[in-house]
């Protein structure tokens, strides 16, 4: 029932800014049950804002979503990145399930969208010591925490985020709107000019982190 959901919320989304741009979300999805074990798959940006060592790995476990594999981030740095290069999307999609495993500074997962690099990008992310969901605009390296329509002033919103188990994170985005899901159930929209062009998605972590993600998926509205 939970997977029905989720994908009646997921379509329901993609419908909602298809009617807004006119046009379809083609999926791309990635699973890294091909890559090699214990190595970086290819195709990505491995990097980070700020400083420290990342360390982004293809691993095997057995409480994939879809097995065998997952890409597992176990290094630390003020905020690792795993940047898909080959991607070059204004308005779409981009949802990943995770699973926030272990870290006593912070717990998190994330997506991001419309990077020009390192330092310049929005994510979204959930975390599980705060148990909220956040959506932040990154520029120049700095980070800052979007309002939420309709809402003035806050955090993010608060919403279980159980260390352990898988979740799944999702933005849709076009012009200036963004709709974030959450396990299924959409949880808040964030309106911002900043970034107003094309750009790459991925994946991001905060500080020790160890947090496990599989099926990526991500499309751009046509």
């Amino acid at each position: 029932m939970k997977i029905v959901r989720h994908a009646l919320a997921s379509l329901a989304l993609a419908s909602m800014l298809a009617s807004l741009t006119g046009g379809k979300a083609m999926a791309e999805i990635l699973n890294f049950d091909q890559a090699t074990v214990g190595s970086p798959p290819e195709g990505w940006i491995f990097t980070m804002t700020g400083k420290g060592k990342p360390k982004w790995t293809v691993e095997a476990d057995p409480t994939a979503p879809s097995k065998p594999n997952v890409l597992k981030q176990s290094g630390r740095a003020t905020f690792p990145l795993a940047i898909k290069s080959d991607t070059d999307i204004r308005d779409g999609f981009v949802e990943v399930k995770f699973k926030a495993v272990t870290g006593s500074e912070d717990r998190a997962a994330g997506i991001i969208w419309r990077a020009t690099d390192a330092d310049n990008y929005y994510v979204v992310r959930a975390n599980a010591l705060e148990d909220n969901v956040v959506l932040y605009k990154t520029i120049k390296g700095v980070r800052s925490p979007l309002e939420i329509v309709g809402r003035k002033g806050g955090y993010g919103v608060n919403t279980p985020v159980l260390s352990g188990q898988w979740h799944a994170l999702r933005c849709d985005f076009a012009g200036t709107r963004f709709k974030v899901t959450y396990d299924g159930r959409p949880l808040f929209e964030v309106e911002d000019a900043t970034i107003a062009h094309s750009g790459m998605i991925g994946l991001w972590t905060k500080a020790d982190s160890v947090t496990l993600f599989d099926d990526l998926t991500y499309g751009e509205l046509k």
